[in-house]
């Protein structure tokens, strides 16, 4: 019935997360609010941390992409449940530190990291620096040479892989800002280039291919290019690098008709595929780094909302206005993103209506779906938007100087407030006369 497992109904029909009533929760913490439950996120760990025992006999590592949801308390989750962390900048890298992450199972990311963060990442001692482009590659060789260090790196690699998402969602394709190209020949000129350079240790290789991605293939075919390079690079170089990041994207179950790949059946797929490989070039199994974040903390999280105004256009369509929108969730007015909706206090009764979910904002495309199905909604209900767990408080903006919305962590039942609602005075913190 829901997109997500923590979720449910309770005896008064209202919609429960983590067994708690969405209704209460309103109440005690006002609207917009941001709920995530905290076993489903430990679940989803778990079940990674697992595959990796599963099908690489260990060798390898689960590391959340925390650009989908990062605060202190989602990074000591990831702490305490034994996975890496992917941070793509100083600030999530800080927020890291806050909880004492362990450095070596940080993987620093970003196609344009700026000097201030590559030497903040050599200090902490980050376990490996995703490396983007030669100019970085130059960079950081100097930086490390000054500060008497050896960087750990990995080359971000563009394996040339269409995964079928929307355009600013793919990310493997020669067309991309981010990475270095095999077939221009780039790529193997920057291994070349790392292997003969003084603060550079060159220990292996990293592609992603997009987001919210259904299929198998794509990734069964991005770990065949990658390790074809690996293997190639052996041979030309004698290097044998020793570790191979197949990056996340990993889709989930936004809408009720979505059918995402089990990820253990990923993960099994792709494990076939990378030992397949492996025996045919005669090329040792790497150790395998996975970067899921939607899918471990998308469907463990909802937004709701009050609704205010109802306003019905006849033969035209009727909006919805709610206390949040494109502050909150940018997602439908930056790539048209899907969501379900429910009225959280009439969760049991059918939708027998079809509605425009509009923001407040001073924007007429501030909207968090259109023709979207609910039930029959009044002025002072709580709406819920599933699923949005991932890339939404993390996307959070000011505009309109709206304060962003607080955000509660739910484990076993109980309730705790992981970030503050922002206050007015939070707004103005950091203005100048």
């Amino acid at each position: 019935m829901f997109v997500s497992d923590c979720l449910g109904l309770n005896e008064l029909g209202h919609l429960t997360i983590g067994g708690r009533d969405t209704v209460e929760l309103a109440q005690a913490y006002g609207t917009p609010l941001y709920v995530m439950d905290e076993n489903e996120i430990r679940r989803a760990c778990t079940s990674y941390r697992e595959s990796i025992q599963k099908y690489y006999e260990g060798r390898g590592l689960v590391t959340y992409a925390s650009k989908a949801f990062c605060c202190k308390a989602i990074c000591n989750i990831a702490k305490e449940e034994g996975v890496g962390l992917d941070v793509v900048s100083i600030g999530e890298l800080y927020t890291a530190q806050q909880v004492a992450f362990p450095a070596e199972r940080i993987f620093f990311h970003g196609n344009n990291k700026t000097v201030e963060e590559l030497l903040a990442a050599l200090e902490y001692g980050v376990g490996q620096i995703v490396v983007d482009n030669l100019g970085e590659l130059e960079l950081l060789n100097q930086l490390a040479i000054s500060q008497k260090k050896k960087a750990n790196i990995i080359f971000r690699i563009k394996p040339g892989i269409d995964a079928h998402t929307h355009d600013f969602v793919r990310t493997g394709q020669i067309d991309s800002k981010f990475g270095l190209a095999l077939e221009t020949g780039e790529a193997l000129e920057a291994v070349k280039q790392a292997l003969s350079m003084e603060g550079i240790r060159l220990k292996g290789l990293h592609c992603h291919i997009g987001s919210q991605i259904f299929d198998i293939e794509p990734f069964e075919h991005a770990a065949e290019v990658m390790l074809h390079f690996m293997a190639d690079i052996k041979e030309q170089t004698g290097a044998e690098l020793e570790i191979l990041d197949l990056g996340g994207g990993f889709g989930i179950k936004y809408l009720p008709e979505h059918d995402p790949v089990e990820y253990d059946r990923y993960m099994q797929k792709v494990s076939e595929t990378v030992k397949r490989t492996c025996d045919a070039r005669n090329f040792a199994t790497p150790y395998i780094v996975i970067e899921p974040g939607r899918s471990i903390v998308g469907p463990a999280g909802i937004t709701l909302y009050t609704v205010g105004a109802v306003k019905e256009i006849p033969q035209v369509r009727t909006y919805v206005s709610i206390d949040g929108g494109m502050g909150d969730n940018p997602r439908y007015i930056l790539y048209q993103s899907a969501y379900e909706a429910m009225v959280a206090n009439k969760a049991a009764q059918p939708k027998s209506k079809e509605v425009t979910i509009a923001g407040k904002c001073c924007e007429s495309g501030d909207l968090i779906g259109e023709r979207m199905p609910i039930q029959e909604v009044q002025p002072g209900d709580i709406i819920a938007v599933l699923a949005t767990g991932a890339y939404n408080y993390s996307m959070a903006s000011n505009y309109n100087r709206i304060p962003r919305p607080p955000v509660v962590m739910l484990r076993d039942g109980k309730d705790r407030l992981v970030v503050k609602r922002e206050s007015l005075e939070d707004l103005v913190r950091n203005d100048l006369l």
